[in-house]
């Protein structure tokens, strides 16, 4: 099997090629699950998909069958990933508010209630969130907000969710 360089180098342009796959086909999307795979293994492996793959990219990814509907954090803690894969990501859509605005959400009674909060917030703003991960530790996010073409790059943007991800490895 091909080894994938333990640098992060490569993930963040990986996970911006998945959000601009993703961004193809529009917002208002459920969110999408996709495996890293050493582009040189799967060229190796599936010879007739050259013409479609990259082969200067280290990472292919691969989109994966939709999630089921309710908890994403119960539906990562379910998958278990085969060795060739080396990495994934993932693509949801969220709704970000203003720094300023935490202290307010912070009060919320409960989930429901934080749920109110940011939906019906003045300052909210819908976004779309690349968070990706590799098997040996890397990571990498991206974010794009619904109303500007400018991504937002940082690993540290989705630290819970690149934290379930890298637990679909152990």
């Amino acid at each position: 099997m091909s080894v994938v360089p333990s640098t992060t180098d490569d993930l963040p342009a990986v996970a911006k090629e998945v959000e601009q796959f993703v961004d193809a086909a529009g917002w208002d999307q459920p969110p999408q699950l996709f495996a890293l795979v050493a582009t040189a293994e799967l060229m190796k492996m599936q010879p007739e998909l050259a013409d479609q793959l990259d082969p200067a990219s280290t990472l292919t990814p691969i989109a994966q069958d939709s999630l089921p509907d309710g908890d994403l954090g119960e539906a990562l803690a379910g998958i278990m990933w085969p060795d060739a894969v080396q990495g994934c990501a993932l693509v949801q859509e969220i709704v970000v508010l203003p720094p300023e605005a935490e202290a307010e959400v912070d009060d919320a009674e409960d989930e429901e209630h934080l749920r109110q909060l940011v939906a019906e917030h003045p300052d909210r703003q819908e976004a779309r969130l690349v968070a990706a991960v590799l098997r040996n530790g890397g990571e990498a996010c991206v974010m794009r907000l619904r109303n500007h073409d400018d991504l937002v790059t940082s690993p540290d943007l989705a630290p819970n969710l690149t934290a379930a991800l890298h637990a679909t490895f152990s």
